[in-house]
């Protein structure tokens, strides 16, 4: 059979995904296991390396299965997956401990320490790397972990990034990519790590553990013989050394053309522009990424997306939740809820903070925390959720407000995109165009199409995406609801600006 398909793998914070696609970018099979989160300590998250790995040799024949598509059919395949953390294997490629993730908040003390040691520890990284120091980074764990865990960090060889750990299962092959390593924290401008911010943190002596870094669309290696016999796969394939969820995902939703934003709404909501040249503005706010394709991304990211949304049905609408037998049913109901409370939400606001790491744009506070303000007895449930919707939307519109950039449309991607009723919510209350692209599996789909940039099938990540390009649904903003939001989005700002010294407090 000729070698006709791409597989996608996207490993995310809780979900591993694998999609299969023809080589011209389109869906044509996918499956998905959960991968649980740890949290043995409050603000800590953590993944069983093993699991993980398992899961993904799970996920990959269910989705050629669904895809009614032979092992033997794929050209190439290509892996993304949750960003930075720690995730470190011994001199035998074994894990030495479980990864340390992302959004794990053990550094924080650590941070703190820091930088009331060295006055301008924060801007001196943000210098760097174009982001805000966030404690689920490499270099703030590795940091930790020398503190409090010096003998996991003795029986380490490498450390790596989710995406690296399965590839090194897949192939064998052990590499970082410049997105990873410029956000560690490292060096934006030069797309690699940085050795003041090694240095800066103290971990001259842990400089080994760093792989070296190879571009995103190059293959790392070949599929090796016992890893494609249990896939039903043949051995040799290429895999490309892939790169961090965010930027597979806005290769994969087609994005690469500077001026270009584009909102990824997941666990985080990050509210991305690509750029020619990186704006450091804001400063101390933000993250700043390289993409693969070549400019920078400059996203500002609120840091409890779908969170908000999960936890207020998990705690207020069990019953809806349980009767509803599926998450479309579900939706249809709470979306229905939430018009029939309006506009503004009946005078409820929601502060969208409810993650351990707090609000990261457009101000930087670890202590931020989600707030419910104006709630009397009149108000419902509904009203509630009403804010809890808008609270994101205006997030969003918070976002690109800081960014020192004109923006006339927004793409959105991910989970809440697929809402009719959150896709207008949000043109209205931005006051912009909102274009939602017709597919499901963007960080699969992107990082099959750097795999296929690396067997050759397009001759560059421009290419790939200028020729799979994908349909989009367009929504205009409502003149008259946009004014409105005008005014509650002025009510946001104040709010979140009086609570700053209480938080800080």
């Amino acid at each position: 059979m000729a070698s006709e398909f791409l597989l996608g793998i996207d490993a995310g914070t809780s979900l591993i995904k694998a999609a299969v696609f023809t080589l011209v970018g389109e869906e044509v099979g996918s499956a998905e296991r959960e991968t649980p989160v740890i949290s043995p300590y409050i603000g800590w998250a953590e993944s069983d390396m093993g699991a993980v790995w398992q899961a993904a040799r799970a996920v990959i024949p269910e989705a050629l299965a669904n895809a009614g598509v032979s092992g033997d059919a794929v050209a190439a395949l290509g892996v993304t997956g949750q960003m930075v953390g720690a995730w470190l294997i011994d001199g035998d490629g074994q894990p030495v401990r479980r990864a340390i993730l992302w959004c794990d908040g053990r550094a924080q003390g650590l941070i703190d320490r820091l930088s009331a040691e060295q006055p301008g520890f924060l801007s001196t990284i943000f210098d760097s790397s174009g982001s805000a120091m966030q404690q689920g980074c490499t270099l703030p764990v590795l940091r930790w972990l020398l503190e409090h865990e010096p003998e996991t960090l003795a029986r380490a060889r490498h450390v790596l990034c989710c995406k690296d750990w399965l590839v090194y299962n897949l192939t064998g092959t052990i590499q970082l990519d410049p997105a990873e390593v410029s956000v560690m924290p490292g060096s934006t401008r030069d797309r690699d790590l940085s050795e003041a911010m090694i240095d800066l943190f103290g971990l001259r002596g842990l400089r080994s553990l760093f792989p070296d870094t190879r571009p995103a669309e190059n293959i790392a290696g070949g599929l090796l013989p016992g890893v494609a016999q249990a896939l039903g796969m043949r051995a040799g394939i290429p895999v490309a050394v892939g790169t961090g969820d965010v930027l597979a995902t806005v290769i994969g939703a087609g994005v690469v053309t500077p001026g270009t934003a584009v909102s990824l709404l997941g666990t985080n909501y990050l509210n991305c522009l690509v750029t020619a040249e990186p704006i450091f503005e804001p400063r101390d706010v933000g993250v700043m990424f390289c993409p693969p394709a070549g400019g920078w991304l400059r996203a500002m990211l609120n840091v409890s997306g779908t969170t908000s949304l999960d936890w207020l049905i998990e705690q207020f609408f069990a019953a809806e939740w349980a009767e509803a037998g599926s998450n479309a049913a579900l939706f249809a109901k709470l979306e229905q809820m939430a018009k029939a409370s309006g506009l503004g939400a009946r005078g409820v606001l929601y502060l969208p903070y409810l993650s351990a790491q707090g609000i990261t744009a457009p101000v930087y506070e670890p202590n931020a925390r989600a707030e419910f303000y104006g709630l009397s007895l009149e108000h419902t449930r509904a009203d509630m959720l009403r804010a809890v919707y808008e609270g994101l939307a205006l997030s969003i519109r918070d976002g690109y407000a800081c960014i020192p950039a004109q923006i006339n449309e927004i793409r959105l991607t991910g989970g809440t995109a697929r809402s009719d009723f959150f896709c207008q919510l949000v043109a209205d209350a931005t006051g912009k165009r909102v274009t939602r692209p017709q597919a499901s599996q963007f960080g699969a789909r992107g990082a099959a199409l750097l795999a296929a940039v690396g067997i050759g099938v397009y001759a560059s990540i421009s290419d790939a995406v200028e020729r799979t390009p994908l349909p989009a649904q367009t929504f205009a903003p409502n003149p008259a609801n946009a004014a409105q939001y005008d005014v509650v989005y002025a009510r946001y700002v104040k709010l979140r600006t009086a609570l700053m010294n209480v938080w800080r407090a």
